[in-house]
């Protein structure tokens, strides 16, 4: 189906949802703020659409992922925020275990897979993210020149072929991930090998892609879905695919995810925006429009993508990525960031 029959389905969607929830009048003033660690260009059209079905305002406001947990714990019980839609759970359960976040109810909560939400109520995830190793098709045979575990990307072979971005908030709740498999000084080991191996930084992951699909580095460490919007973009001859390995650090399963502040003086709207961000329109959103795995029973993934199930990611439960201060503190120890 061609991209503007997607879009047509997707209306329709939309418009079926927002009789649903009763769309209110246009003078209507409830708002809600939302600290997004999710770029304006990804989720601005899914707010203005919320806005539109619920004529309930947002305010986005919108940052890196680690530095919105950094500000929501500055900010702490004087912080505006009624909701938070982060990259990933580590950040979500790093919120939770500063007891910045409310409990939803069970009816969200079980719109989602058990492994793809708070083990203790605090968050839910939205859309899937898998971790892949993206590589250039001119240079590159997955099936003979790919290592097995990403912690190989250290030996000689590799040095200055592989690009990374460790301030992006996906790459540090992989190395949370990696600290919870292999423990700290292996993590650690594996951070300065690949600093000593020449790994080429950049500041966030789509100029990965684009330097791993011109050839300017053979390989990068990625979520799935970014390879996604070249392809859309340029269509199947672009240069680069993804990789998805098997069982270690580098197949992590990762969700972006919502949660409510306790700070929320508007719960009840906030809440409405989580339950947005479960229904169908949303859902089918992310699939057709991020190239990201949806959660909710019913909606399928998008663009040929691997089903969720055929993946094999390493055994790390995702309310257990938490500790991103501790992570920050051992990449700072590697010295992979400042």
């Amino acid at each position: 189906m061609n991209r503007c029959g997607r879009k047509s389905i997707y209306t329709l969607a939309v418009l079926l949802f927002s009789m649903a929830m009763g769309a209110c009048s246009s003078g209507d003033e409830k708002s809600i703020t939302v600290y997004s660690g999710r770029s304006a260009t990804l989720v601005q059209p899914l707010f203005e659409q919320f806005t539109m079905d619920t004529g309930v305002g947002v305010d986005a406001r919108y940052g890196s992922t680690s530095g919105t947990v950094a500000l929501l714990l500055e900010e702490g019980d004087a912080s505006p925020a009624d909701v938070v839609l982060l990259q990933d759970a580590g950040a979500l359960g790093a919120l939770a275990m500063n007891g910045l976040l409310s409990p939803l109810p069970d009816e969200a909560l079980a719109k989602v897979d058990r492994k793809f939400r708070s083990p203790t109520g605090f968050w839910v995830g939205v859309s899937g993210r898998a971790r892949t190793v993206v590589y250039n098709t001119e240079t590159i045979d997955p099936v003979s020149d790919l290592p097995e575990s990403i912690l190989d990307y250290v030996q000689p072979e590799w040095k200055g072929r592989v690009g990374w971005a460790p301030l992006n908030g996906s790459f540090q709740a992989f190395v949370t991930g990696l600290r919870l498999l292999e423990g700290d000084a292996k993590a650690k080991e594996w951070l300065e090998g690949m600093k000593a191996n020449g790994v080429v930084e950049f500041p966030k992951n789509t100029p990965i892609v684009d330097a791993v699909g011109k050839g300017e580095v053979d390989v990068g460490f990625v979520n799935h879905y970014y390879l996604h919007r070249f392809l859309a973009e340029q269509g199947p001859e672009f240069g680069a695919r993804n990789h998805y390995s098997s069982g270690d650090a580098g197949a992590l399963i990762n969700v972006a995810g919502t949660g409510i502040l306790t700070t929320s003086d508007s719960a009840e709207l906030a809440q409405q925006f989580v339950d947005y961000l479960l229904s169908e329109p949303a859902q089918r959103y992310l699939a057709e429009e991020t190239w990201e795995y949806p959660l909710v029973e019913g909606v399928e993934a998008f663009g040929g993508l691997p089903p969720l199930v055929s993946l094999d990611p390493p055994d790390v439960k995702l309310g257990d990525l938490h500790d991103l201060r501790g992570t920050l503190a051992l990449m700072r120890q590697a010295g992979v960031i400042p």
